[in-house]
């Protein structure tokens, strides 16, 4: 007998003894600790094998979140697609040959009629290597467009991104190209915001990148940008702005050129003086980049003044007005974001604008025999004299006609379209439709209408609620006038008026009121104080026509256009739709209407009774007489002259004294004249038309200086002066009153003061007593007593 004790697990379950296989038997107790015990095969007919048991089912908020195996599955899948897009695209985009761009078609504007105004872009063109260029301009060019172009990838993927993000957010087109891609945009592909244009651009950047040294690559792009005067390159931007090799240029103006790359249009300052700020902070950004990059001393950065650069020399073929309405249309297309610069400027498109070639040869031809024709070689005053014109049709918008300069390839400013001139007391009328819109009254209550009295005391002090607001401006030649109707005041163009009625009614309501007639918002020295009144704003000539255009259509409001079709290929382009709004009621404007006709019948714009035609308008003149303007209308035609004073050198305003032989030059002079023979002949072959009028003329008002009272001094009660004529040696035809002052009005008609009468037409004008003031002392600084500072006009 053994005395080792016994092994567990023996044979046939008995203790001490082992299974057939040699292993232990299984513990019962193990088996019973076991809480999971999965079936076998053999409870099923099987030999003894473990089944797996499935998984439960995802429920609530679990199914909406992928797996992890999902979440790497489509990671690969995306990383898998973009890899094989790239090679595929990588392998499939070549470089191609050169784009149509570097032999762009020309463009072709036409008359509404469809007869050919000009053709217009020719490729003005000169490829230089890149050691003729100094390196001080490489770098003005890096410092503006690409400051890491040497060291960075062709492509700029982060930038890209960034551009896409920020467009796709409205927060406007951002710029995310690297020179490399700017240049592939310009010379093999097109301007098209396409795609399929990025993709392509993207894929050859790459390769060009491969292929061609960094050098190559800023060539190519210098040759090739667009710098505005239908400039190609940097060698013809030179010749164009400074008249100069481009290997000549020095630090500054190289800055200048470089900053035009970002907007050659709107940089241009003597294209368009009135963006001079924003050209000068373009510079500056220029060159402060290249000190912060070491490429220019802070010391030679502080010396430096900005290069204005030369008058444009436009090709022979936008001689006359032709280049001064290709222009207008340009700005037109860009401002309206129908085609921009470099777009156009691969050519091939037919252009049909809104103007009418009668009416444009009328108002060049009406320009020339009132006012170019009467300067001479002997007055060194004539030298100054410019003159800008515009016309719209009322109902539609369209402009009809424009006349931009004596010549495009002597001037090239558009004289129709600049905003530096002072538009004097043609913005009158503003006040007049914001008191009647707004329902506005007098400091003591009374209403505001044509009816309504006010002192017209020279240097009267502006009253508002408050008491004296400091303000006293002058009339022309400080002429005091006795009590005095708003009518009246209109006639006579009364500063002292029409200050207090501004106020009266509130400059912020006045300027919103302009606005909306049609004057741009961001318009020069368009501020809300009383003084605006007195038409320090400096709109254009093209503004001021789409306000009066939409008092002509009794205050229904439509943005004038020049464009009526445009078509490339024989595919016409999308034009953005136009649409017309009430901008003020109709008895407030046709209650303007009703006061400017009588500034023409009997008041400072007689001269305009020329046209034989149913008339309102009025007359203004500029600070030191450096600008007279007539803006008038008939119901179905709008026009504005201004006649200017610019020195033709230095491009400075000049007062007009002395132009044309005459001692000074007034709204209702030359302007005035030209108005009328040009809406003659434009409407010779119309009906006449009459204005219908829907006005409010308010109740008579007792005029207490023929009842012997004591001038008031009641707040409110307001006189202005009026655009004094020309002298006495004007040619104007014998039978035409110009400029003459009306007599104070007869008293009408009492009205009740509850119920306001309404006319259909203008009132019979009161004969002109032929008086008129003596012209000031042309020696005179124009400095207004009370006023925000020099500059401001005095009528």
């Amino acid at each position: 007998m053994s005395h080792e004790p016994p092994q567990p697990g023996g044979d046939h379950g008995e203790p001490g003894r082992k299974g057939p296989a040699g292993w232990p038997p299984r513990d019962p107790t193990t088996a019973a600790t076991n809480r999971n015990p999965q079936p076998t095969d053999s409870a099923q007919g099987g030999k003894g094998r473990t089944k797996r048991v499935k998984r439960p089912k995802r429920t609530g908020w679990r199914r909406a979140v992928p797996t992890w195996r999902m979440v790497l599955g489509s990671t690969l899948l995306i990383a898998l697609l973009l890899i094989g897009g790239f090679i595929a695209g990588y392998k499939l985009v070549g470089i191609p040959a050169a784009n149509a761009a570097a032999t762009a078609q020309s463009n072709v504007y036409l008359y509404e009629d469809g007869s050919v105004i000009a053709r217009d872009g020719e490729i003005n063109r000169e490829n230089v290597r890149l050691d003729q260029i100094p390196g001080t301009v490489q770098h003005a060019v890096l410092a503006a467009e690409d400051r890491d172009f040497y060291s960075e990838p062709p492509i700029d993927v982060k930038a890209m991104t960034r551009a896409g993000w920020n467009t796709l957010t409205g927060k406007g087109r951002q710029g995310g190209s690297t020179i490399t891609q700017q240049y592939v945009k310009n010379y093999y592909l097109g301007q098209e915001q396409t795609v399929v244009r990025k993709a392509k651009e993207f894929f050859i950047s790459i390769k060009l990148g491969r292929e061609q040294s960094k050098d190559e690559i800023f060539e190519g792009y210098l040759n090739t940008s667009y710098f505005g005067r239908n400039s190609y390159g940097i060698q013809a931007a030179s010749h164009a702005y400074y008249g100069k090799d481009a290997k000549d240029l020095d630090t500054g103006e190289g800055a200048y050129l470089a900053s035009l790359l970002n907007a050659p249009s709107a940089y241009d300052v003597v294209a368009h003086p009135e963006n001079r700020a924003a050209a000068l902070a373009r510079w500056n950004y220029v060159l402060d980049g290249m000190v912060k990059e070491d490429w220019l001393s802070p010391s030679d950065r502080a010396a430096m003044t900005f290069p204005v650069p030369g008058k444009a020399k436009p090709a022979t073929a936008l001689s006359g007005q032709r280049g001064y309405l290709v222009q207008a249309v340009e700005d037109y297309l860009a401002a309206n974001r129908i085609l921009d610069e470099n777009t156009l400027a691969t050519g091939g498109y037919r252009i049909t604008t809104t103007l009418e070639k009668k009416k444009q040869d009328a108002l060049v031809e009406a320009v020339e025999d009132n006012v170019l024709a009467k300067t001479s070689d002997d007055r060194k005053a004539d030298r100054n004299v410019r003159v800008g014109g515009a016309s719209i049709d009322p109902a539609t918008g369209h402009v009809l006609a424009m006349y931009g300069g004596i010549d495009y390839t002597k001037q090239y400013v558009n004289n129709a379209t600049r905003r530096d001139y002072q538009v004097g007391s043609t913005f009158k009328p503003f006040v007049l439709t914001a008191a009647v819109a707004n329902g506005s009254t007098t400091q003591d209550g009374r209403g505001i209408t044509p009816n309504t009295r006010y002192d017209g005391t020279n240097k009267r002090t502006v009253q508002s609620a408050h008491g004296s607001t400091g303000y006293s401006p002058a009339n022309e030649d400080d002429v005091d006038y006795g009590s005095l109707t708003v009518r009246e005041a209109t006639d006579k163009s009364v500063n002292a008026v029409y200050a207090q009625m501004a106020q009266d009614v509130g400059p912020d309501a006045v300027k919103d009121t302009a606005v909306s007639l049609g004057i741009p918002q961001n318009t020069p020295d368009l501020t809300a104080s009383p003084s605006i009144a007195l038409g320090p704003a400096t709109a254009s000539v093209l503004d001021m026509t789409e306000a009066y255009a939409t008092l002509a259509d009794h205050g229904k409001q439509r943005e004038h256009t020049l464009v009526a079709k445009i078509s490339k290929n024989g595919a016409d382009l999308a034009l953005p739709a136009r649409n017309t709004r009430q901008a003020v009621s109709r008895e407030a404007a046709d209650t303007t209407t009703s006061v400017l006709r009588s500034v023409v019948d009997g008041g400072t714009g007689t001269a305009a009774r020329a046209a034989n035609r149913p008339a309102a308008g009025k007359t203004g003149t500029a600070e030191e007489d450096k600008a007279a303007w007539f803006a008038g209308y008939t119901p179905d035609l709008a026009t504005v002259i201004a006649v200017m004073g610019q020195d033709p050198v230095t491009g400075v305003q000049k007062p007009l004294y002395g132009a044309l032989g005459l001692a000074r030059i007034n709204g209702g002079g030359a302007p005035a004249q030209t108005w009328a023979a040009y809406t003659a002949v434009a409407l010779e072959d119309d009906e006449v038309q009459q204005f219908e009028l829907e006005a409010e003329e308010g109740p008579e008002e007792a005029d207490p200086d023929e009842e012997g009272n004591e001038e008031s001094d009641e707040p409110g009660e307001d006189r202005s002066e009026t655009d004094s004529p020309d002298s006495p040696e004007s040619d104007a035809p014998s039978d035409v009153s110009t400029e003459t002052s009306r007599a104070p009005q007869a008293p009408r008609t009492a009205t009740p003061a509850d119920a306001p009468s309404r006319t259909s037409a203008a009132r019979t004008p009161d004969t002109p007593d032929g008086d008129r003031p003596v012209p000031g002392n042309p020696e005179d600084d124009g400095f207004i007593e009370g006023a925000r500072g020099p500059g401001l006009p005095r009528r």
